[in-house]
């Protein structure tokens, strides 16, 4: 089409999560306060963490950085989906599109590489404990996480580079309640099929690593655990996995079968079903699940 006869898309329309008024009202209840919750609990978590000098260790320095995570990414994404149910229309520049893009992936990214971070420091200090605080000392602490916050950073800047290419000329209702690259490239008047397939290689493998890097890491600790002969000392060393396990299959089991999936409408209005989970309900078990499962959190609150 030539270029001078594309009318070019100024705005978007997001996708409410439902058009019933009576379960708008119920999901506008509950939605706020599950991110206020998500705030509070995230927030407690980060000061107690940056307050007390006990818990000035890896374990607890990794679990700082998840809280700060979990804080940016539910606000990108939930506040707009909460007005969402109030509004006839819910409406989002081109610009702040592509920017809630940006941060959507970045957040997201940087939460699978620290919960990957997390399971290795939880290997190390359990096969490995005589020889933890040499391994897990400051440098390499800091090194993971900048590593993590890094490697995001760019993988979530091609993804929006990509996408900001895109002309958007015709329908500009997004089929999803935030900006996301899959309901968009539905949307683009020109082939997107080289952009679908980068993004589902790029993503995929992010998430396909960080989930294996992490199961090949519990498949040592529960190795290490068969040998551990005291049940009190194996009592012990399974707790402090546990609340990483819960996390971890909340948020790479929606979001793995999310990435794989073409780009249909069916799997649009499945991404959008289970979206619910990684952007408001992983954040919101975070603070909950280490609070109540973790003493030495317990504690310091």
């Amino acid at each position: 089409m030539d270029q001078k006869n594309q009318t070019l898309v100024k705005e978007f329309i997001l996708l409410p999560m439902t058009s019933i008024p009576y379960f708008q009202t119920i999901l506008f209840v509950v939605f706020i306060f599950l991110y206020l919750f998500t705030l509070v609990g995230n927030i407690g978590i980060l000061t107690v963490v940056s307050m007390d000098r006990r818990l000035h260790t890896p374990m607890y320095v990794f679990l700082g950085n998840l809280s700060f995570v979990d804080i940016m990414y539910s606000s990108t994404t939930v506040p707009k989906m909460i007005t969402g149910l109030v509004q006839e229309y819910s409406k989002i520049s081109v610009q702040g599109c592509l920017t809630q893009i940006f941060f959507f992936h970045f957040f997201g990214g940087t939460e699978s590489m620290l919960l990957t971070a997390m399971s290795y420091d939880r290997y190390v200090a359990i096969c490995n404990p005589l020889r933890y605080t040499i391994i897990m000392g400051k440098s390499t602490c800091f090194q993971l996480i900048l590593g993590s916050w890094i490697l995001s950073f760019f993988h979530s800047l091609s993804q929006t580079i990509l996408t900001s290419q895109l002309p958007f000329c015709y329908s500009n209702h997004v089929s999803h309640f935030f900006c996301d690259i899959k309901p968009l490239l539905q949307l683009a008047c020109t082939d997107t099929s080289f952009n679908e397939i980068l993004f589902t290689i790029i993503t995929g493998s992010i998430s396909v690593i960080t989930s294996t890097l992490i199961f090949l890491s519990y498949c040592f600790i529960f190795i290490r655990l068969l040998k551990i002969h005291s049940s009190k000392e194996r009592r012990k060393a399974f707790s402090t996995c546990t609340s990483h396990l819960t996390v971890v299959f909340f948020f790479y089991g929606p979001i793995i079968s999310r990435f794989l999936r073409p780009a249909t409408n069916d799997s649009l209005e499945q991404d959008r079903q289970t979206a619910v989970l990684y952007t408001i309900i992983t954040p919101v078990l975070n603070p909950l699940i280490y609070s109540l499962r973790n003493q030495e959190v317990k504690k310091s609150l």
